[in-house]
């Protein structure tokens, strides 16, 4: 399941890695050619888009040795935690909530997909079917209920992002 994410980082590390080695010096080297650097708009925007790829290089780095050192045995089969679906009521206006946990800065967030570091997700993690989770947000204080709950163990391994 993660091995997936892992394999589509690798392939995004793979095209900028590219970029970065390949494109972006041809890039900076027919701006330098044009001569007068202090007022070349291309050698600026190459050498902006050189920093970016850097930095974006060093994130999935970053997120790729957290991705691969997850030990799956370690997130609780009854409690919620990564990669768990759970459903919640809002004990005020008893509505229905789906959410997603998911992991870290995952990069494309779907509807109800949460991270594990917001606030939904902190508040969550870590219950079990039928405790409270108070969610402390900036205007109020929501209290939801944990009513159904699907950890990383139930589910396929396609479902989980």
């Amino acid at each position: 399941m993660f091995q997936e994410l892992i394999a589509q980082m690798a392939r995004e590390v793979e095209k900028l890695q590219f970029e970065l080695n390949v494109t972006l010096p041809n890039e900076i080297r027919k701006a330098v050619e044009l001569g007068d650097l202090k007022e070349n708009s291309e050698y600026k925007a190459a050498l902006e888009r050189q920093q970016f790829v850097q930095a974006r290089l060093g994130q999935l780095t970053q997120r790729v040795t957290k991705l691969a050192n997850i030990d799956i045995t370690q997130i609780p089969g009854d409690r919620v935690g990564l990669g768990s679906k759970v459903i919640v009521e809002d004990l005020q206006s008893k509505a229905r909530e789906t959410y997603e946990l998911v992991f870290g800065d995952a990069g494309e967030l779907h509807d109800g997909h949460v991270t594990m570091g917001s606030p939904i997700g902190r508040a969550l993690q870590g219950k079990s079917v039928g405790e409270e989770a108070i969610l402390k947000l900036p205007t109020r204080i929501r209290k939801l209920q944990i009513v159904e709950l699907q950890t990383i163990h139930d589910r396929n391994a396609e479902e989980v992002v």
